[in-house]
């Protein structure tokens, strides 16, 4: 066994705290590689808060990972000792499946394995996430880096940046198309970034005016401050799509009065509590609202070339692992632009 270090929740109550635990050893088809940076996702606080479904602890979170490999197995073939690899949301799959087949294993029809908080296919331990030196990931799970960008930079890619570019791809929104992106956050921001690469027009949606600013110099093209009546008046039926990024409680009715005529809000945040829609919602103009989680690998290699060709990376604000519980608690309110990464030299 591989021994480790992270910092862990021992339990919903507690905060996280140094744990030191085993990893696998590094099989024929498995990948190892220390961890250099790893993002905070607001997935990683409603995980160890068990604010969707019960966790298994203790539990070291953690899926924007990027690091360099120091292990290859005797039959990988596209890593080696020395390359720069990631790994996001998950580490494994039936890769058997129709979805699995189609490079769609986030969709696995058995269940994904999750990054942490999940089991090993054969059931014999916990998944353990990012928030620790090192990782084992088999072969197919890890993720290419290139050596030309801001890793650090690059690591909430491997979640904010598929989540986001997955949805957008997916419905083909570029050049001609409006675009609103909801919520100016670790999502939204990379949202803004995708909308205006792939050459949409793009709104921020915000309760907050002095964000107003940042959209702009993210290159949004418009803001519409959602507290304002009049402005949320004047945007009625203007957008073609809408990339909801919110994981708070918000009122989706009056977003989606602002789609035209068969647009479709995409949902990529996931709030403590169900949407409440009211059918009128959709049924004046035919719109849809749909949903997208992450991206398969495939697609999320695509998305890191993407990004390296053409120098997309996150907004971070780099901090020490023992300031984890504090930057909770600035997520929480709305303080940081746009994406906590945590220099993993600082465990």
């Amino acid at each position: 066994m591989i021994q480790a270090k992270s910092y862990a929740a021992q339990n919903p109550e507690t905060d996280l705290a140094p744990w030191d635990f085993e990893r696998r050893e590094v099989g024929p088809h498995d990948v190892q590689f220390d961890i250099l940076y790893c993002g905070v996702c607001h997935s990683d606080l409603h995980q160890i808060k068990n604010d969707w479904f019960p966790g298994i602890f203790p539990m070291v979170p953690g899926h924007e990972i990027v690091g360099r490999v120091i292990k290859v197995g005797d039959h990988v073939k596209n890593f080696k000792v020395g390359d720069l690899a990631g790994t996001g949301c998950m580490v494994d799959s039936c890769q058997v499946c129709v979805n699995c087949k189609e490079g769609l294993e986030q969709y696995c029809l058995e269940g994904n394995t999750q990054t942490y908080n999940g089991m090993e296919r054969d059931g014999s331990r916990p998944t353990y996430g990012g928030y620790s030196n090192t990782i084992v990931v088999r072969e197919e799970f890890v993720l290419h880096i290139s050596e030309d960008v801001d890793l650090a930079a690059t690591a909430p890619l491997l979640c904010a940046g598929i989540t986001t570019y997955s949805p957008l791809r997916h419905w083909g929104v570029g050049k001609g198309h409006k675009l609103a992106v909801l919520g100016l956050g670790g999502l939204g921001h990379m949202g803004v970034k995708f909308g205006v690469a792939f050459g949409a027009e793009v709104t921020v949606l915000s309760t907050s005016p002095s964000k107003e600013e940042d959209a702009k110099k993210l290159g949004a093209h418009h803001f519409v401050v959602s507290k304002d009546e009049e402005q949320m008046k004047a945007a009625a039926g203007s957008f073609d799509f809408i990339l909801d990024t919110v994981s708070a409680e918000h009122d989706m009715n009056a977003y989606l009065a602002l789609l035209k005529t068969n647009g479709v809000m995409m949902c990529v945040g996931v709030p403590s509590k169900p949407y409440a829609i009211h059918p009128f919602s959709l049924l004046g103009g035919r719109k849809s609202v749909a949903g997208s989680g992450i991206g398969g690998i495939k697609e999320t290699q695509e998305m890191l070339d993407f990004c390296a060709a053409n120098n997309i990376v996150s907004d971070i604000e780099m901090i020490d692992i023992k300031d984890i519980t504090a930057s909770y608690e600035r997520m929480l309110k709305g303080d940081v632009r746009y994406r906590f990464v945590i220099d993993m030299a600082t465990l």
